[in-house]
């Protein structure tokens, strides 16, 4: 069995798991972390669906035999690339992957909005590769007809996000000119685990959109995971964090750096 004050292990293509972690932390402070970024590989989101599985099983295989008891895919690309099969390979660890918050998006449009003919509006902003995966069509056929889904492919945002550029001209016109022609929607869901960084010139131009991300859900389900595993750490301290990068230099500082950011 393994060791229950083993660190949890959060995977990312890079700086965006910092944004799932941060939940993570908030659930179980209790826990051991080792946040691992791929910066040399990102973003993902315009790799192959191949590619970024291969890239994901390399990661995870050295994580858990460095002793990591649990891996959180804080990255929806690699989740939907290669989730199913990581626990295929690994049955007896807690594996856990995130998906675009379209259920609370759809419920938000029937009961908030009281809209329950289908007519809500949630627009999903996505990498190329995470729209393009079955497990999204999947995800999309189950509420259809309940609202209007419109998937929203963001080609550069993960890359600005990932220099830091969060506040800078470039960044805030690629936002603009790629939300304007949405603004009225009812919702929309953050389908990358970046955008959350990009929070406040979302909410920018979408004025009055409700914001959806799938960051709690996946740290809740972490820790259920966890608890129903007999995994949870038995220390009363706080755990401590350790962050990894594929890529040389200062990427490690970057993530601390990022897991300061105040999203909201």
């Amino acid at each position: 069995m393994a060791d229950k004050n083993g660190p949890v292990a959060v995977i990312d293509s890079g700086v965006g798991g910092v944004s799932v972690l941060r939940e993570l932390i908030s659930l179980m402070p209790n826990e051991n972390f080792i946040f691992f970024g791929d910066s040399a590989n990102a973003p993902y989101g315009e790799k192959s669906a191949e590619q970024v599985r291969k890239l994901t099983f390399d990661i995870a295989e050295r994580l858990f035999a460095s002793g990591a008891k649990a891996l959180v895919v804080a990255c929806n690309t690699a989740t939907a690339a290669a989730v199913r099969r990581l626990r295929e390979a690994y049955p007896r660890v807690p594996i856990v992957g995130i998906e675009p918050a379209i259920k609370p998006a759809v419920l938000y449009g029937e009961q908030e909005l009281g809209k329950t003919d289908g007519s809500s509006t949630v627009l999903v902003m996505a990498t190329p590769t995470t729209l393009e995966q079955e497990k999204f069509e999947r995800l999309v056929g189950e509420y259809r007809g309940r609202a209007q889904i419109i998937p929203l492919p963001c080609h550069d945002l993960a890359r600005l996000i990932e220099k830091g550029d969060l506040d800078s001209p470039e960044t805030e016109e690629y936002v603009r000119d790629l939300l304007t022609p949405y603004r009225g929607v009812d919702s929309v869901v953050l389908g990358c685990t970046h955008y959350p960084f990009a929070l406040h010139l979302i909410e920018k131009y979408l004025p009055g959109t409700a914001v959806f991300d799938g960051a709690c859900g996946t740290a809740r389900e972490a820790k259920r995971r966890i608890d129903a595993a007999g995994l949870a750490a038995e220390r009363t301290e706080t755990g401590r964090i350790e962050f990894f990068s594929s890529k040389s230099g200062e990427t490690a500082d970057m993530y601390k750096n990022f897991l300061k950011i105040k999203i909201k």
